[in-house]
């Protein structure tokens, strides 16, 4: 694996974890929402969903690891905001 490509694979994976720690500690911790099991995982499916999409390209110019870890984080954002919301 190129260093470069391990790098990206980090900081999605890091960002994707980090989230979904957030989601975990505001559910079960600070108990501000009750989160399922699932949906707390939901930022782990965009690292894999990241994962499944790097088999060679072509890549667009969105396909950037930035936007893959802000995507995790968002998809954290709106799990948490629905479930508070709901």
């Amino acid at each position: 694996m190129e260093i470069e490509r391990a790098r990206d694979d980090l900081v999605v994976a890091a960002s994707a974890g980090a989230t979904t720690i957030a989601v975990a500690l505001l559910s079960g911790v600070a108990g501000v929402v009750e989160v399922g099991t699932l949906p707390t995982l939901a930022p782990l499916a965009v690292y894999a969903v990241y994962l499944l999409s790097r088999k060679g390209g072509p890549y667009g110019p969105l396909d950037e690891p930035r936007n893959w870890a802000a995507a995790a984080a968002l998809v954290g954002v709106v799990v948490v905001v629905a479930v508070a919301v709901l």
